[in-house]
């Protein structure tokens, strides 16, 4: 592991580790290269046949690698409203109002996701699975690094949302892409 930021980037092989401690990035390009570094092992899902994908994984929640598709992306596409926001502006009510839901009840919130998601043709869940997470390192790129990557609260909300989301579900992966053969 290399040491960055005050955190440990995991190399290639090595699962991914939620840190708590400061993380303080240098630039936007640093935290952007991290980030598709550690999304890089769930690309594998897209990987994986409909009917390996359609499969419920009794170690992974019972979800299936759709599911874990969906609920990985469902917290991308809320993230990149918050970044459009925070690139014409200092704050983010979109922000603020997830916030809010999650602090009334964070399972109920990803339960009508998994349920939203479930509901949407594989095309389309493989679709986003594909573009979406572009999509927020594309927008990251234009909003001003004092916006989010120097603010605290912001910084925290987009670890949240990437490298810290990807971690805790590391083992949902590894039993996803087990179950398939991979």
């Amino acid at each position: 592991m290399r040491p960055l930021a005050g955190r440990c980037v995991p190399g290639p092989t090595q699962a991914l580790k939620r840190y708590d401690a400061p993380v303080i990035y240098l630039n936007a390009l640093e935290f952007l290269e991290e980030e598709h570094e550690a999304f890089r092992p769930y690309e594998a899902l897209d990987e994986l046949s409909d009917e390996a994908l359609e499969r419920p994984v009794e170690a992974a929640h019972g979800w299936s690698g759709r599911d874990l598709m969906g609920h990985i992306v469902s917290w991308f596409e809320p993230s990149v409203t918050v970044a459009r926001e925070l690139a014409v502006g200092p704050r983010s009510e979109t922000k603020e109002r997830l916030d809010a839901e999650w602090a009334s009840g964070g399972d109920a919130v990803n339960a009508r996701l998994i349920a939203e998601w479930a509901a949407l043709p594989l095309d389309e869940v493989r679709r986003r699975f594909r573009d979406v997470p572009g999509e927020l390192r594309d927008t990251l790129t234009i909003v001003p690094e004092i916006r989010w990557l120097k603010d605290p609260d912001y910084l925290r909300y987009f670890m949240d949302e990437t490298i810290d989301h990807y971690a805790d579900h590391m083992d949902d992966l590894a039993a996803v892409l087990a179950a398939a053969g991979r």
